[in-house]
Order: C-alpha cells, then structure tokens, then sequence
C-alpha cells in the first residue's frame, strides 16, 4: 500500500476536522455555544450552528468525494472559508466580542484550518 503524499494528509486531515465539527454544530449546537462560554447569547447560537453545520459537513465530505474536480474545487473554496474564518475569529478577540479564552481557541482551530487547507492546495 502506497502512503499518501502530505497534500493528501493534510486534505483527509481537513476533511475529519471539518465533518467532526459539522456534526457537533448540528447535533450539539448547545454543547458548542457552551464551549464558546458566551452565556445568554448560547440558545440564539443554535440555529446559526445547526445551519452552518451541515454545510461544514458537506464541505467535508467534497475534501473526501472520488471526483478529482470536487476534490480540487472545495480545495480552493477551503482556503478562502479558512482565511475567512480565521480573520473573523481574530476579529472576535480584539473586539471582545467572544471571551478571550474563547476568541483564541476559535483562532487557532481556524488558522490550523487554514493551514491544512494551504498544504493539500500545494502542487
């Protein structure tokens, strides 16, 4: 069995963070809004959670897809929604608008994202 490449670790890598953390935004929004420890602003969350979850799930799944095209497209489409991700949760820290504990773990799980989404893009 050959090993995968380090693009291909990183993609799969991606793929296994993006549908765990789907999964838990649609079947535990309320454990999530808990984790982010922003009190009453926890039930309101749970939509937002739910709704971004499956599309994290799906994007996940598009990492994994047979198709190269899926692949290479949600590949491309990763580092936009990472770097994104990652500048909004830095925003969310210096605006105080999460705690601070929470701001940077969002931070860091964002730009570990981003990361892995640079890897698998490198050809």
């Amino acid at each position: 069995m050959t090993r995968p490449s380090l693009q291909d670790s990183a993609r799969i890598a991606l793929a296994v963070i993006r549908i765990f953390n789907g999964a838990a935004g649609l079947f535990a929004p309320r454990l999530l809004a808990r984790r982010l420890d922003v009190g009453d602003a926890a039930a309101p969350m749970v939509y937002p959670f739910r709704m971004f979850g499956i599309r994290t799930i799906l994007i996940g799944a598009d990492l994994l897809a047979r198709d190269p095209a899926v692949r290479r497209h949600a590949l491309r489409a990763a580092v936009i929604v990472h770097a994104s991700d990652t500048v909004s949760a830095l925003a969310a820290d210096a605006s105080g608008a999460l705690p601070r504990r929470s701001a940077r773990l969002t931070t860091a799980i964002s730009a570990l994202n981003l990361a892995l989404a640079v890897l698998a893009n490198r050809r």
